[in-house]
Order: structure tokens, then C-alpha cells, then sequence
């Protein structure tokens, strides 16, 4: 099988699971997990902050991350396709009790005179503007890095107008590569991090959050009413912390090869639309009579493989480090022999 639904659903390789049995462990709710305190520790210096949490996953982060930066009957401004808005169950009402000011970005980007045009004025009638969120990359959005300059002139908004600033990070790493940016980078321009290392890292569980100690004290506290702390959690720290050391970067190849299928589905004549290919996942658009249903049988028939539909007639590929070169060549020729009636 070669499975193209996500880049979470990777395997823990042979040296991650060693790692992960030879992790040191204690109790993370005492704070005494060796392994958890070096991964929190590790994530946070890599992007410049004071310190960090680890969390069972990206929605609940994310949802911390909601929680401690805003107070029930204030507004988060976000793209109408990110994750936190999207995908994550209507969690930004039920937790937090606070209402949502959309913005409908090109792919999930916006800028800051789309933030500022959706700050509230000062009148009892509006919820109160507290927090701006963007995720980068953008899934619906194909993977869409979040420009840097967009960011810089979002994050001097923000402070100018006392708005905190977080980044869904999920696939925070993929834009790293992509551009070529640090983490510091964009440490020094969100008030919060949150970033997956079972995304594209290749771990079996986990996400950190990151900002100022505050902050991070404040967090910890919402991950233990959320029902997040954990106890000897080190396994998955470790896991977190090999993939740091070894993961990153090889995703330029996950990169390569999205392009590459990209380029190989332009001018199908069952294909209306490829998005710009920039990260590590695939968008594309099937026209009316190619349904999804049937390609994504051929798919499965043709070669085992797997892939997701986010719409009617629209297929996502995602590639990562379980998907090998030796699978390549069944992708293409895959893609390739699909035929419809048009």
C-alpha cells in the first residue's frame, strides 16, 4: 500500500523506536520526565522563546493556545480554510467561548490590511478583537507557505493594536524548508507557536507549544482542564526528539516529489486545475464528469493506493518519509493511465 491520505500516517522508523524504548521517564504532571522537559526545552530554544509545553496534539495546542491568550466574548480573526477554524470542531466557541471574524485569503494567506479591516471598534454591540491566528502551511490551501512579509507587517499590526499573534504551525516545518527561514525567525514575529511532530516529522504522537514562561504556565494549566497531562510520556518526547534531529530537512524530498506528480498532472484531460505545487501536499481538481470516487478507486485498484478527497471533485496527495523512491514509479503511472470519459 502506498498511502497518500496524509503526512500522518507514517511509521516510527527502527532508530526512532529505539530511542523511544531507551527514553529516561518519569512523571510529566509532577513536571519530572526527563525527556519531555529536554523535548519542551529543545523546541523552545529553536525558536528563540522562553519556553514550551508538549500536548497529545495539534487541535489541542491550538486550542490552549485559544484559551490562554483570550477571555469568553472576544473575537479571533482567522482565514475562513485554516485548521483551527475548519477543521477543529467548532472548538474556538466550545472552549473558549469566543466568536469568529473571517477572512477569505487567496489559499488561506491574507495580509495585514485584511486584519485591520476586521479589528472591532471600541462598542459594547461587538465582541472584543484579542487574537489573530494564521496557519502556515495552509492545508486547504495546498500547502501554501505563508509569505514572510505578510507575517512581519501582520505581527507590527498586531502589537500596534495590543492583538496577540499565533501561528498553527502544523506544518510549520515544511515552510521552513520551502523558504529557507529559521525558526527563530518566526519565534521573534507570533506571540505562540504550535508545531506537529506527526506531520512530516514521522512521530506517532505529539505537538509542542511555545511562548513566553507566562504564557507557558498558563498553558499547562488548560492542558490539565483539557485533560492533557500525561505521565511517563518520555517515549513519545523521544520519538519527538529524534525526528527533530533527523527530519527536517530531508523534507525537501517530500517537496520534490509533490512538484514532480504536480507536473505530471498538468494537461490531463480529466484535470481542471492543479494548485501551485509549494510544500509537501497535492491539490488538484477533477473536471465534473471524473468524479473522485473514480479516480480514487482507479487509485486503489491500479496500485494500492490511498489518497483523500477534501471536496466533491477535489484529490489531495501528500507526500512524506514512508512514501519511497521505489514507489514512484507507481504513482506516475498510476496518475498516468487514469482515463475518463470526457
Amino acid at each position: 500500500m502506498i498511502d497518500l491520505r496524509s503526512d500522518t500516517v507514517t511509521r516510527p522508523t527502527a532508530a526512532m523506536r529505539e530511542a523511544m524504548c531507551c527514553a529516561e521517564l518519569g512523571d510529566d504532571v509532577f513536571r519530572e520526565d526527563p525527556t519531555v522537559n529536554a523535548l519542551e526545552e529543545k523546541v523552545a530554544a529553536m525558536f528563540g522563546h522562553e519556553a514550551a509545553l508538549f500536548c497529545p496534539s495539534g487541535t489541542m495546542a491550538n486550542q490552549i493556545a485559544v484559551k490562554a491568550h483570550t477571555q469568553p466574548g472576544d473575537e479571533v480573526i482567522c482565514d475562513a480554510n485554516c485548521h483551527i477554524y475548519y477543521y477543529e470542531a467548532g472548538g474556538i466557541a466550545f472552549n473558549s467561548g469566543c466568536s469568529v471574524r473571517l477572512i477569505n485569503g487567496d489559499r488561506g494567506v491574507f495580509g495585514a490590511k485584511e486584519v485591520e479591516a476586521s479589528i472591532r471598534k471600541d462598542d459594547v454591540h461587538f465582541p472584543v478583537s484579542r487574537l489573530v491566528t494564521i496557519e502556515n502551511t495552509c492545508n486547504r490551501g495546498g500547502g501554501r507557505v505563508f509569505p514572510l512579509e505578510n507575517i512581519r507587517a501582520i505581527s507590527e499590526l498586531c502589537r500596534a493594536h495590543g492583538l496577540a499573534l499565533h501561528v498553527d504551525g502544523a506544518r510549520l516545518w515544511n515552510a521552513m524548508v520551502a523558504e529557507g527561514t529559521s525558526a527563530k525567525t518566526y519565534g521573534s514575529l507570533f506571540d505562540s507557536i504550535s508545531v506537529c511532530l506527526s506531520k512530516g516529522l514521522g512521530a506517532p504522537v505529539g505537538s509542542v507549544l511555545t511562548g513566553n514562561a507566562g504564557f507557558i504556565r498558563q498553558a499547562r494549566r488548560i492542558r490539565k482542564v483539557f485533560g492533557g497531562g500525561m505521565r511517563q510520556a518520555g517515549m513519545l518526547a523521544a520519538a519527538g526528539i529524534h525526528a527533530l534531529d533527523h527530519n527536517i530537512y530531508r523534507m525537501a524530498t517530500d517537496h520534490e516529489r509533490a512538484t514532480h506528480v504536480g507536473a505530471l498532472l498538468e494537461g490531463r484531460n480529466w484535470v481542471k486545475y492543479v494548485f501551485p505545487v509549494e510544500t509537501n501536499i497535492l491539490l488538484f481538481d477533477l473536471i465534473d464528469v471524473a468524479t473522485a470516487e473514480e479516480f480514487l478507486t482507479h487509485c486503489g485498484t491500479k496500485a494500492g493506493i490511498r489518497a483523500y478527497h477534501l471536496d466533491a471533485g477535489r484529490i489531495r496527495f501528500v507526500f512524506h518519509l514512508d512514501i519511497l523512491e521505489t514507489d514512484m514509479p507507481a504513482i506516475e503511472d498510476t496518475v498516468l493511465s487514469f482515463r475518463a470519459e470526457v
